[in-house]
């Protein structure tokens, strides 16, 4: 299998004393890998040293085989990502937002744009303007984003949040689909294990900025009735390694 996201050792550090130490994980083309973790444990510091939003201490990461650091551009030309918050202007209308974004690319029209506003059941909002969005509606616009370019290998951090019980659903049958049928590549993080459970094929759990195990979802479920019986008893079992 062709490998999309090789981690090797990745080490990010704040001054607070937050961050990962030698996260080491590879994702295969066509995965939909999940990263579980409470709020705080370095899901969202992995994916900005991904895309390049925040420098690391040491460690190497590639994209499509590139280098994200020596060879950047061609490491992120197939890569979409919505981390944190979308970049979202108020003042602008859903579809001047996709515009604007649009201008980072070299491929989207406006054929493109209206396809990506569809997807994330916003083409019915198109010219309202993004301030009188709901959370949820706001996140979908950021997920219609992350689509834009038609990217292989998409990055979503915490995609669920704002999202009602509908929104959840479309947006996991979405990523399924995009998996399935177009060899789409997922790296999704979230702190609801239900969740990455329903959709995803691998996982990684990440407890207080370090690696705790990756593995299948399968092998993860099969002496585990949910994936948050294997979250809790990885994280049992790592506190007693830490203990003892």
């Amino acid at each position: 299998m062709t490998k999309v996201l090789e981690i090797k050792n990745l080490t990010k550090k704040y001054k607070n004393g937050r961050g990962v130490e030698n996260i080491t994980f590879s994702i295969e083309k066509g995965d939909i890998f999940g990263i579980l973790g409470p709020n705080g444990s370095g899901k969202t510091t992995t994916m900005k040293a991904i895309v390049g939003l925040c420098g690391v201490d040491s460690g190497a990461i590639e994209v499509f085989g590139y280098d994200n650091r020596a060879e950047f551009e061609k490491a992120m030309a197939d890569v979409g990502c919505l981390i944190e918050m979308p970049s979202i202007y108020d003042y602008l209308s859903a579809y001047n937002n996709l515009k604007l974004a649009a201008r980072l690319y070299n491929n989207v029209d406006n054929e493109r744009i209206d396809k990506a506003l569809s997807i994330v059941r916003l083409d019915k909002y198109k010219n309202d303007k993004a301030g009188k969005f709901s959370l949820g509606m706001k996140q979908r616009l950021g997920i219609a984003m992350a689509l834009l370019s038609e990217p292989e290998f998409i990055i979503l951090d915490e995609p669920a949040n704002g999202l009602d019980i509908e929104g959840i659903v479309e947006m996991r049958e979405l990523i399924v689909r995009l998996s399935k049928e177009k060899g789409v590549t997922f790296l999704i993080s979230s702190h609801i294990s239900s969740e990455l459970e329903k959709m995803c094929n691998k996982i990684a759990v990440i407890y207080d900025g370090e690696l705790v195990s990756v593995d299948s979802i399968e092998s993860a479920l099969e002496f585990n009735p949910t994936l948050e019986d294997y979250f809790l008893n990885q994280v049992k079992e790592r506190k007693g390694a830490v203990v003892l």
